[in-house]
């Protein structure tokens, strides 16, 4: 590689790694939440060719600065997952699989916001308790089959708990 294709390889890494910084820094801070739809911004991919020599020498990282991870959503959030079923279902036979797999994941993190919610489980008993009864029913079982066969009792919770949350509306706005 001569002198100037590196010089230019480097300066346009370089100059990626500035708008993304850029980017970032316009992009929010502190305090400041990303709207619903937006997805995680990763600047890594950008700054590796700056910086792949530098990283290569540097000591792991002290697992005592690592951010503690976020925990459970918050129920509103967890809920709005859970409502945004009600736009599929299993009308083609490939999306069935994918419909009712969603419909238990949504609800298992339901599930966690509410007992992790400041208000406490007590305040989410039926809709804790409509969760644990599906989760008996299939037995620990989340195979296509299993809740292909236990579909109506998948959308019968869901359904279940929207009406549940419709009644307290303080809980999702």
């Amino acid at each position: 590689m001569t002198n100037a294709r590196a010089r230019r390889a480097l300066g346009a890494a370089t100059l990626m790694v500035a708008l993304a910084s850029s980017l970032l820094s316009c992009s929010g801070g502190p305090g400041t939440a990303p709207h619903a739809g937006a997805s995680p911004t990763r600047v890594a991919p950008a700054a590796a060719p700056a910086t792949a020599a530098a990283t290569a020498t540097e000591e792991p990282t002290d697992p005592s600065t690592v951010a503690p991870s976020p925990g459970p959503e918050k129920v509103r959030d967890a809920f709005a997952e859970l409502q945004a079923t009600y736009n599929d279902g299993c009308t083609t036979p490939g999306n069935c699989a994918y419909f009712l797999n969603r419909v238990l994941d949504n609800l298992g993190g339901l599930d966690a916001a509410m007992k992790a919610d400041p208000q406490g489980p007590a305040h989410f008993e039926q809709p804790l308790a409509w969760i644990a009864g599906l989760r008996r029913e299939l037995g620990g079982d989340s195979s296509f089959e299993n809740l292909k066969k236990h579909q109506d009792r998948l959308t019968g919770v869901r359904d279940r708990i929207n009406a549940w949350m419709q009644g307290h509306p303080e809980d999702y706005r």
